[in-house]
């Protein structure tokens, strides 16, 4: 019996040959990441191990993301906390506001180059699970799991179950890589993969940039996978010898295949060509419907950017529709680069301009109103369309306020019409 993807790679960094769905394993990691949110406690924690230091100061990254710039004085003083202690540890990868290389740590982390093929990291974010696009395993964890491995650099796991995703075709006009999660998760439900490995694989993966990977491996969490993952392709290699030069001239990773008789507990089968511009409605990734199959749904907001659609192919989509168009009288629209180089080359590429224009809200480089953090809250009765991965209750503010989840292209033509719309309205 052979080995997925995941299962290699959890193999390798546990020394072993060999391992097999529901095994427990403890494996070395490449990466640990924590925030702003989950940092603090984990500090507290670490404290308590008695560690003279972290395992290795060059593969820890702090990223201070979510309420940055800090929004009220509990968020001020949380984010000192991480300062300090990168400060003392003396953390390679700690990132402060305005620095060059800053942003939302998902968008951040493959961008800076420290993530590659065959990588094993874990984050304390659910959202973690973006790496996989480029064939690493990456998964989220506690506050007190990040401690421990800030600690000793390793980690306990249960070896995944894997589900097969077989993608064939291209997708259509308009038709984008977050249609497509959206349009499987609505397939298989928010534990349709249940501590499962999500392994996309067929000819159709070869079609799909690598922004558009990320966005595919970012939501495998809100099926309830423990990790996506891509194959190493041509595509995976140019963008590691753009992003982590260092890595890929010094061939400091491993690329894993999956075998030919690894076990899947499922395969599906996914035609790009045919799935459908997709939005998921209050207040689960589940509840998709079709866009134009449903009744008119008038917005307040659209908010564009996250860890999900906040690289710069995203605003380059959002800037060729908006172009010579405004965004509808009444309707706020948000735009979030996602990170600080990804605001710096819309601004030079002229992007910034185009959605000034527009009349869009243009933010600094922060998670912001994904997890209600701020920079955009819904008030009661409120509705937003949004590019980002989540629309629990309450999500993005009220308990009473509405999040419905979309592509740019989705979300560009909602701010324009003040409603739920396609972007083939806009003519």
């Amino acid at each position: 019996m052979g080995m997925t993807m995941t299962q290699k790679i959890l193999a390798k960094h546990a020394g072993l040959d060999f391992v097999e769905p529901g095994q427990l394993i403890e494996a070395k990691l490449d990466l640990v990441l924590g925030n702003d949110v989950t940092t603090p406690p984990a500090i507290d924690v670490f404290a308590k191990t008695c560690a003279c230091g972290v395992f290795d100061k060059n593969k820890v990254a702090l990223v201070p993301d979510h309420f940055t710039p800090n929004k009220d004085i509990k968020s001020a003083e949380h984010c000192k906390k991480v300062r300090d202690f990168a400060k003392a540890q003396e953390i390679t990868n700690y990132y402060e506001v305005g620095d060059p290389c800053m942003g939302v740590e998902h968008v951040i982390l493959p961008e800076n180059g420290l993530v590659a093929p065959g990588d094993a990291i874990i984050g304390a974010d659910s959202h973690t699970c973006t790496y996989g696009a480029l064939g690493a395993f990456a998964s989220g964890v506690g506050s007190t799991d990040l401690a421990c491995a800030m600690a000793t650099g390793e980690t306990w796991f249960r070896v995944p179950e894997a589900i097969r995703f077989n993608l064939t075709g291209r997708l259509s006009t308009h038709i984008t890589s977050k249609d497509l999660i959206l349009h499987i998760i609505g397939m298989i439900g928010v534990d349709g993969a249940l501590y499962e490995s999500m392994e996309f694989t067929g000819e159709g993966v070869g079609t799909l940039e690598m922004s558009d990977r990320l966005t595919i491996c970012n939501m495998a969490i809100e099926a309830g996978g423990k990790n996506g993952i891509f194959p190493v392709d041509e595509k995976t290699i140019e963008y590691i010898q753009k992003f982590a030069p260092k890595r890929y001239d010094s061939h400091d990773y491993e690329i894993f295949s999956a075998d030919e008789d690894a076990v899947y507990e499922r395969t599906i089968d996914v035609d790009l060509a045919k799935v459908p511009m997709t939005v998921s409605f209050p207040h689960l990734p589940e509840n998709t419907k079709t866009v134009g199959t449903f009744d008119e749904v008038l917005i307040d907001q659209v908010v564009i950017g996250s860890c999900t659609n906040g690289r710069l192919e995203d605003l380059r989509t959002a800037a060729k529709l908006f172009e010579g168009r405004k965004v509808k009288k009444g309707i706020r629209c948000i735009i979030l680069p996602g990170s600080q180089r990804v605001w710096k080359e819309a601004l030079k590429e002229g992007l910034l301009e185009i959605f000034a224009e527009s009349n869009c809200v243009i933010s600094a480089a922060t998670c912001g109103p994904c997890l209600g953090g701020h920079m955009g809250i819904l008030a009661k009765g409120e509705r937003c369309v949004s590019t980002t991965n989540r629309n629990f209750v309450g999500r993005m503010g009220h308990p009473e306020s509405e999040v419905y989840l979309s592509s740019v292209p989705v979300a560009v033509a909602s701010a324009i019409f003040g409603r739920i719309a396609s972007p083939f309205e806009l003519g």
